[in-house]
């Protein structure tokens, strides 16, 4: 398979592309054309286009889960793409706040895109086939022990009432290629090596060889994470234990985490960066 970043937090240097903070993949897969994620703005778009990547000739889309730094793009491919669905997660539209300093703010799918192109969102529950060798898996396990570090991602439960976000609206992108399955999880925030083997269990006899997508480890304090070294180092040695070969990831990773990672994990770990092409 091909993964062509559309967006990412960074860009190449020299490519001529506009980065942000989002997140936006496109993936030829078996004579498919796939779009994980949509950006933050219609800036992905753009950069498609001076990619070379024809966002009206998408088949199928996903959104990973319902933050607008991967779902703000999606008005833009609306227009763009006439006839793609885009796959979420039963409750991805739902109001989901972020806290911070200043104040609370909505951070979910813009509403205006929402009642627009309601008819061009497919919400599924469970793992999913979409097409031969991709799946939809929701994430399933909530070990505590490598459950995301994010204190400030909150659910409105009703009225004024705000609960920590479970994340229930997330889901990976599987695919399967020759060497074993690659997950793809754009923020993994239920924590990835819980949704590494909540993938396994949903695969019985089957390998994961790569993750691609944010871990969610930065953070303002503590030397840009948020959690701690030892945390960064448990879960690279755990996805190695598991079987994981391959590490692709960056957007809420941050430079502090990806540092570690790769002193922990080796090379088989990489960065994301817009314009960035994968051959998996």
């Amino acid at each position: 398979m091909k993964v062509t970043v559309l967006m990412e937090n960074t860009a190449l240097e020299g490519c001529g592309l506009t980065p942000e903070h989002g997140l936006s993949l496109y993936i030829e897969y078996r004579g498919k054309k796939l779009l994980l994620d949509a950006g933050a703005t219609e800036k992905f778009a753009d950069n498609a286009q001076a990619l070379g990547v024809d966002l009206a000739a998408v088949e199928l889309a996903v959104l990973s889960h319902g933050h607008n730094d991967h779902a703000g793009g999606l008005g833009q491919f609306f227009r763009l793409n006439r006839q793609a669905s885009v796959y979420i997660c039963a409750g991805a539209a739902g109001p989901v706040y972020a806290e911070h300093p200043d104040g609370r703010c909505f951070i979910g799918i813009d509403r205006e895109v929402w009642t627009q192109f309601q008819s061009r969102f497919t919400e599924v529950e469970g793992t999913s086939l979409l097409t031969e060798g991709v799946w939809l898996v929701p994430d399933t396990l909530r070990d505590p022990a490598f459950t995301g570090r994010a204190t400030n991602l909150l659910y409105q439960r009703g009225e004024g009432d705000f609960i920590p976000d479970d994340f229930r609206h997330e889901q990976s992108l599987v695919l399967e290629e020759e060497r074993g399955l690659v997950v793809f999880n754009s923020c993994s925030h239920t924590g990835i090596v819980n949704i590494v083997r909540g993938v396994l269990e949903q695969f019985p006899g089957k390998k994961v060889f790569a993750v691609v997508g944010g871990l969610h480890m930065f953070g303002r304090d503590h030397a840009g994470l948020n959690c701690t070294p030892e945390y960064v180092y448990q879960v690279a040695d755990t996805l190695k234990k598991l079987g994981v070969e391959e590490i692709y990831t960056g957007h809420c990773t941050g430079e502090m985490a990806l540092s570690l990672l790769r002193e922990r994990f080796g090379p088989g770990c990489h960065a994301l960066s817009t314009g960035k092409v994968l051959t998996l």
